[in-house]
């Protein structure tokens, strides 16, 4: 994940806004934005379903199994957090919405326990350097 930091003044206006979530989950949702637009053939606006299954993806990709504990670590148990999130990020003037935009398009987009329950490949060990005189199975 990028190791971005909110500025003092821009994660007191978060906290203006909204407590609940660990500052990591406002940068994970701004990372999962860009994770989301770079699959894109052109950047564009995005639905908040199309967020919120972004948000599951760029997930799985950067903590694996564990994508589900570190969501709930930061206060993350369903969609419509993420939209509570992205709105939060909306009103500290973070992110912009066009005006049909709704925080409840990401109300019950997928139920987090079928989402992150299923066998899936991580990507976190490809790549990984080898060891001399040693061969990858």
């Amino acid at each position: 994940m990028h190791d971005l930091q909110f500025s003092t003044d821009a994660l007191s206006r978060i906290r203006a806004e909204e407590d609940r979530y660990h500052e990591r989950a406002y940068i994970f949702v701004l990372g999962a934005i860009e994770y989301l637009q770079s699959r894109l053939d052109a950047r564009r606006h995005v639905t908040g379903a199309e967020l919120a299954w972004a948000c599951r993806d760029y997930a799985v990709r950067q903590f694996g199994l564990l994508a589900p504990s570190i969501l709930d670590y930061w206060g993350v148990r369903k969609t419509d957090d993420f939209g509570r999130i992205v709105f939060t990020l909306v009103k500290a003037g973070l992110l912009v919405t066009q005006p049909h935009d709704r925080e409840s398009d990401f109300a019950e987009v997928y139920p987090f326990e079928a989402a992150f329950g299923g066998p899936y490949a991580w990507e976190g060990g490809r790549g990984a350097p080898r060891l001399a005189g040693r061969s990858r199975p």
